[in-house]
């Protein structure tokens, strides 16, 4: 049978105190104690894994047509802004692929076109946003 008492003797002695060994702080003694993560980064792996893209829509002849046709009219409105005729707000869906797997993801984009880059085939908007005419699937107005 064990003796009850048999540290009674140093129960409320002080805690001692290292004069050499200076004490730690209590946020690196906490992360003693922190659970171990043997499978670093495995959490994101699976969120990258489940995250859904979508295919890209490749647009039949006379949506392409349809697309040209809106693109010659945003050409007219630059020559007209020009004129001082307001250029009209509009609102591009693109595709925008995905820079870390297959596939991408489709936005609806609002502004006004500032500049049309006929070599780079882009649309430079207002607030800076570069769109691939390419990526284009549908304009409409906002």
């Amino acid at each position: 049978m064990r003796d009850e008492h048999q540290y009674d003797d140093i129960l409320h002695l002080p805690h001692p105190v290292s004069a050499s060994h200076p004490q730690m702080p209590l946020a690196d003694r906490a992360a003693q104690f922190s659970p171990f993560a043997a499978l670093s980064g495995h959490g994101e792996a699976v969120r990258e894994t489940a995250r859904l893209t979508e295919d890209r829509i490749w647009l039949e002849e006379d949506e392409r047509e349809l697309l040209d046709r809106k693109l010659r009219q945003i050409r007219e409105s630059l020559r007209q802004r020009e004129e001082g005729i307001p250029m009209p707000r509009l609102a591009f869906t693109c595709f925008f692929p995905d820079e870390r797997k297959s596939g991408g993801s489709y936005r609806t984009v609002l502004g006004q076109v500032k500049k049309i880059d006929e070599h780079g085939r882009r649309l430079l908007l207002e607030d800076g946003t570069e769109l691939w005419m390419d990526r284009l699937i549908a304009i409409e107005e906002s």
